[in-house]
Formats: C-alpha cells, structure tokens, sequence
C-alpha cells in the first residue's frame, strides 16, 4: 500500500512539471528572462546599432506614442451609446381628480444616428494619426542614429590616437635610453640628454590626458545605449574597421531617393494626410445627428369606487399600454459659425506649406551632405596615399640620422610632432568621413551601414 501512495506521488509531481513547462514560454516569464549575453569577439557598429535601437530608453518612449496612436483607431469605432430611460409618465396632483386616474410609468430608448460617416472619417483620422506617430518614431530613430554614430566614432579615434601617442612615448623613451648611454661615452652632453627627458615627460603628461579622454569617449557609448556598454557586450573590444561606402556620383538620383524616403519627407507628408483627414471628419460634423426615441407607457387601470347607492362616483378605465415613436433633430444654430472649419482647413494649408518646404530642404541637406561626403573622402585618400608615407619616411630618416650623430635632438623632435599630427589629423579625417557617411546615408532614408 506504501509502495502504491509513493508512486501515486511521484506521478502528481510529474503532471505537475508537465503543467509548469507552457507557462515557461508565456509572455511574462519571457520578459523577466535576463537578455542573451554578446557572443562575438569584436563589438561591430552594427551591433551597436541594433543595441541602442533595443535598448534606448528615449526611444522606447517614443515607441508608446505609436501604441497610443493605435488605441485611438478603437476609441474612434465607438457608436454612440443608447439611453434607457425609465420614469413615471403622469401622476395625478389634484386632490379631487386622484380617484379619477392612475399612475402611468413609461421606458423609452433613444438612439443616435450617426450621418455623413462620421464613424469612418473618424477611424480614417485615428489611422493617419498612427501613421503619422510611426514616421515620426523612425525620425527620431534617425537622430538616434547620428548620436550613435558620433559616440562610436569618436571613441573609435581617440583610442586609435592613444595608441600612437603611447608609440610615440616609447620612441622618446628610448631616445633617453640611447641618451644615457651616449651621455656615458661622451657623445652627447649633458644638456641633451636633460632636454629628451624633458620632453619625453611632458609628451608622457599628454598620453595620460589622451588615456583618460578615451576612457570617457568608452563611457559616452552607454548613453545612446541606454545601459552601461560593459552589460551589453562585456569586456569586448570596439570593430574600428568600416567598409568603405559605395555611391553613385550623380546627386540627382539620391535626391529622388530621398524624396521618397527621407524621414522629413514622411512626417510632412503623413502630417499633410492626418491634417486632411483632419478637416474631412470636421466637415463631417457639421451633419446633425437625429436622435430616434422609442418608448412604451402603461397606464394602469381606474377601479371604480362605489357610493352608498351602489354607483361608481368616479371616471373608471381600462389598462392602457401605447407605443411611442419620436424622432429629435437638433436645430444647428451653433454652425452658424465656421471657426472649426476654418481652423482645420488652416491647418491642411500649413501641412502643404510644409511639405513643400521639406521638399525643398530635402534636395538641399541631400546636395550639401553629397558634397560633404566627396570632400571628407578626398581628404581621407590624400592622407593614405601622400601625407602620411612622407611623414613616416622623413620621420625614419631623421631617426638614422639622430642616431648616426648627423641630426638634432630638436630636429627629432620635430619630425616627431610633425608625423604625431600628421597621423591625428588623418584619424579625425577618418573620423568626418564616417560621420558623413552616416549623414548622407540618413538623408537619403537609409540605416546608417559602416
């Protein structure tokens, strides 16, 4: 009998387990699941694109104006309710005539008749509404974007410009180095070597300025984010290497795309159909709705009332019970005036005016970040093919030089400077051409791609 109340036991437990595994897959229990942890080895710009897009507190508010937009389109199907209505219809207050009548009750229901569609062109205004609230999510989402892309880039920068800050100390580091041992020969005085110590100390207080700059600009990605950058991709380090950006010469042709696709173009374009649905469902109001009535009223009947000679000494009736039918128009004395009319055809006249300044802005932010683009590419590419291998082959040949005995330390120290900047100009040059890479890819309506 144990043996049988035990397994009896171990089955409840497992219908019970059994049970539980559906509600591990619902909705709540998949909201409180913690997020899936970064699986990659590099944090690519992609991938922190699609994080801020998740994650962003900013934007997830602006996301519940689209699901408030959508609640509209259900608020506005509603129908009138009806009205029951029940009461006394006539009750006697002459003392003298109450032996003559009886208390009549009556229950009435009234029904508003919507015309001219009302209905629709209320639904058609919430659905434009819910456009309109979409396009203007994903405008923000593009500004969103931009920010990203700045945090990324400049992070990006200033630890490839630590990097060659810290080379560059590790060079005047060794320079001291070979000064000691020179100083120790004779080769060099004394006044030499304290001037490349010098230097190679103030160019360190300068490394640890870069260090923490580029502590901050790692910092700053959590912003955009919405959480901090270490929770979404661990200790994974930044992808810094991005596809170059492949575009048609002819501005035209990107105009025309951005005219179609550019999120300006889409907000003034849906604000235009919302202010003339706007105005169609104010035209519409101005209808007036008839309000049908139907009732019945029951009149109880009147027993007579008996005098001494054995006569009824009062009006005697029979039960009533009539069926009542009334129709209400409201007199539209209120629509003598047109100042709702007035304010929602205004309303679709600023819509068009600005549409067709965003037409206009759009062909202008397109031509300007085209030409932007063109001139941080060139940039880019004179820097990679002369700028930077002539100031490495001086920058080496002063080296030799310097340590044949036929050079400077002044003279090093300035070839140094002059590849430093060279190199630092040429990572902010870098780092324009990506954000203008992104500027132009947003004023065309496209995802920023790197």
């Amino acid at each position: 009998m144990k043996k049988i109340n035990s397994s009896a036991r171990r089955y409840r437990r497992l219908w019970a387990a059994l049970a539980v595994l559906p509600m591990l897959n619902s909705p709540a229990v998949a909201e409180t699941a913690p997020p899936a942890a970064f699986t990659g080895t590099d944090i690519l710009f992609k991938h922190y694109l699609d994080a801020v897009e998740q994650h962003n507190s900013d934007l997830a508010a602006e996301r519940e104006n689209i699901v408030s937009a959508e609640a509209g389109v259900s608020i506005a199907g509603v129908r009138p309710d009806p009205e029951l209505t029940f009461g006394i219809d006539s009750y006697e207050l002459y003392k003298p005539q109450k032996p003559n009548a009886s208390t009549a009750t009556t229950a009435s229901i009234a029904f508003t008749i919507e015309t001219a569609g009302k209905r629709g062109k209320r639904i058609n205004a919430a659905r434009s509404n819910v456009k309109l609230a979409q396009v203007t999510v994903e405008g923000f989402k593009h500004e969103l974007y931009l920010q990203a892309t700045e945090a990324f880039t400049e992070a990006c920068r200033s630890q490839q410009a630590l990097l060659r800050q810290e080379a560059t100390l590790k060079s005047l580091s060794d320079v001291v180095k070979i000064n000691a041992i020179r100083r120790k020969a004779g080769d060099v005085s004394g006044l030499e070597l304290s001037q490349s110590r010098v230097e190679r100390d103030q160019f360190e207080a300068e490394v640890i300025s870069a260090r923490a700059d580029a502590e901050a600009a790692l910092l700053n990605l959590s912003i955009p984010l919405g959480k901090h950058l270490s929770a979404q991709f661990g200790d994974a380090p930044l992808s810094c290497e991005f596809s170059r950006f492949e575009t048609t010469d002819e501005p035209s042709q990107l105009i025309r795309q951005a005219l179609t696709a550019r999120d300006e173009m889409l907000i003034a374009q849906a604000t235009l159909d919302h202010a003339r649905d706007n105005a169609t469902l104010e035209r519409a109001n101005r209808y007036i709705d008839p309000v049908i009535n139907l009732g019945i009223t029951n009149t109880p009947p009147v027993h007579p009332i008996f005098n001494d000679e054995g006569e009824a000494s009062n009006d005697v009736a029979g039960r009533s019970r009539t069926l009542g039918l009334t129709v209400t128009i409201p007199i539209p004395f209120s629509h003598m005036q047109r100042g709702e009319l007035a304010q929602a055809e205004s309303t679709v006249t600023q819509a068009m005016l600005g549409l067709r300044s965003a037409h206009l802005k759009t062909e202008i932010a397109v031509s300007s970040a085209f030409a932007q683009f063109q001139a941080k590419r060139e940039n880019v590419r004179r820097y990679q093919e002369s700028v930077l291998l002539d100031s490495d082959q001086v920058l080496e040949g002063i080296r030799l030089s310097y340590r044949k005995g036929a050079a400077s330390l002044l003279e090093l120290l300035d070839a140094q400077r002059s590849a430093d900047d060279a190199y630092l100009s040429f990572l902010q040059a870098q780092a324009d051409l990506t954000i203008a890479t992104v500027q132009l890819q947003l004023a065309i309506g496209q995802r920023p791609t790197l």
